[in-house]
């Protein structure tokens, strides 16, 4: 189902919302549909279901907040059918911009109150960078140089929850849902991916990730190559070397079968790598950023990873080991493993490496633009539906960047009136109501929100270029 080529953007989410209406069983389920993707962008400040409704429904709050809430939290519509129609209709939109060129592993997370909210642990939170309560999800996305795309999105369930029968059964966890591991969770989530027949790209994942040796191995197994972080005490063969072979069979027992190593044979950590090769081996390679070109010290040599390979009979193959250490440092910052092939061009190793940055931004966009975080229900069914129409309210958006001109008015009226009453402010925390500004002039607008969304999409996506550093 295309969208149409016009300048209308009412039609082209009309057709959006009918494709994904397809998929979602009832026909009473439309409209909340509708509804909630358009509240996820609308200028307001949080996207929770209360604050949604009073501006989808001004005149019926109350009952538009009922309608919203039992579709998020009960509704019986299933996320991966919602989310293979998003990929359908935003897919053609992303490779017009270039063909697919990775696949990015990543898990974004949600600080939370409480101990009640599904999933909820105390656990490394990336947005508040330490230990805190709060809620991860892994996610497994598409990307090209222009944007990415959300195609798998799962809770982590932290040990305590996934044992407890009695907070399992209270926010509705599917018996079938067992603990797994991040990296689990994402392997999944690639073999997944690949019986779907998704576009493929190089596995870009962090040290996060990219430490996880059987990780690694697993995406080699599927086929797929990969770039991935890893951490300066990561042990390799430098190159020229290796693992010393398995001991002369003495004719006596089994014949000896291990790889060997000792004090004067054994492998040496990439930090230690790094600092010892030549200066004659850091290039500046450049890389296309957003809006500017950015650059850095780059070294790259192939190596043989050297985990535990005391346990095996065959050392592992060579790949490639990408340093990075920009002026001014006193050592290296980044370390990558990847498998990509050894003719590979050294500056697109870089920008392959570098290209998963665009998941950080895009997550960036997703939180500050409609809502990722602000579910407040503590189901996991709900949890799990907000982030589907989140996804699917996003990929509308990548669908309109080219259609956004840099000025100019245009008049879309969704609703015959478009106010909400006066002095409106949604229950809990001073965050939770509409900003100030946008409220009045939503107001004003009278219904014609379209030109308002345009203007305040430009000023958010300027804000999230600016943020694109080298050395992120």
């Amino acid at each position: 189902m295309d969208l149409p080529r016009s300048n209308d953007g009412e039609a082209r989410f009309s057709v959006y919302v009918e494709g994904l209406t397809s998929v979602i069983g009832h026909a009473d389920r439309a409209k909340p549909l509708r509804d909630y993707c358009l509240g996820l962008m609308m200028p307001c400040e949080r996207k929770s279901v209360e604050p949604m409704a009073a501006i989808t429904a001004p005149k019926r709050t109350a009952a538009q907040h009922q309608s919203l809430l039992h579709f998020i939290g009960e509704g019986g519509w299933s996320d991966e059918k919602v989310l293979a129609k998003v990929r359908e209709l935003v897919l053609p939109k992303l490779e017009r911009h270039g063909p697919i060129e990775a696949w990015i592993i990543d898990d974004t997370s949600f600080p939370k109150k409480g101990q009640h909210s599904v999933g909820v642990a105390r656990q490394y939170c990336g947005e508040l960078g330490k230990q805190d309560n709060c809620q991860v999800a892994v996610t497994l996305s598409i990307t090209n140089h222009d944007a990415s795309l959300p195609v798998a999105y799962r809770l982590y369930l932290p040990k305590e929850w996934a044992g407890d029968r009695t907070r399992r059964r209270k926010v509705g966890i599917p018996d079938e849902i067992c603990f797994k591991t991040k990296p689990e969770i994402a392997l999944a989530q690639i073999r997944w991916a690949c019986e779907a027949g998704l576009p493929r790209g190089a596995v870009l994942m962090d040290a996060g990730y990219g430490v996880d040796t059987d990780l690694r191995a697993s995406i080699t197994a599927l086929g797929l190559s990969y770039v991935a972080g890893i951490q300066s005490h990561t042990t390799v063969w430098a190159p020229g070397t290796g693992p010393r072979p398995p001991k002369k069979w003495s004719g006596q027992g089994r014949p000896p079968k291990l790889l060997r190593r000792d004090d004067k044979h054994k492998p040496a950590s990439v930090k230690e790598l790094a600092l010892a090769l030549p200066t004659r081996a850091w290039r500046r390679i450049t890389w296309p950023g957003t809006g500017e070109k950015l650059s850095s010290r780059f070294c790259r040599v192939r190596v043989r990873v050297a985990h535990r390979d005391y346990w095996l009979a065959d050392s592992r193959p060579e790949e490639w080991l990408l340093i990075e250490w920009p002026d001014g440092e006193k050592e290296p910052i980044k370390y990558w493993l990847s498998t990509l092939p050894e003719d590979v061009a050294f500056r697109e190793l870089v920008d392959i490496a570098k290209l998963r940055w665009r998941i950080e931004r895009d997550y960036q966009e997703l939180k500050q633009e409609v809502g990722l975080g602000h579910f407040e229900g503590r189901g996991w069914r709900g949890f799990h539906h907000h982030a589907t129409l989140c996804i699917a309210a996003y990929g509308f958006l990548i669908s309109e960047r080219e259609t956004i001109p840099p000025s100019g008015d245009r008049a879309t009226t969704l609703f015959p009136q478009f106010a909400l009453r006066e002095g409106y402010q949604p229950r809990g925390s001073r965050r939770c109501g509409l900003n100030a500004t946008f409220r009045t002039r939503l107001q004003r607008c009278d219904g014609d929100w379209w030109p308002l969304w345009q203007r305040r999409s430009r000023v958010a996506h300027a804000a999230l270029l600016a943020t694109d550093k080298p050395n992120l």
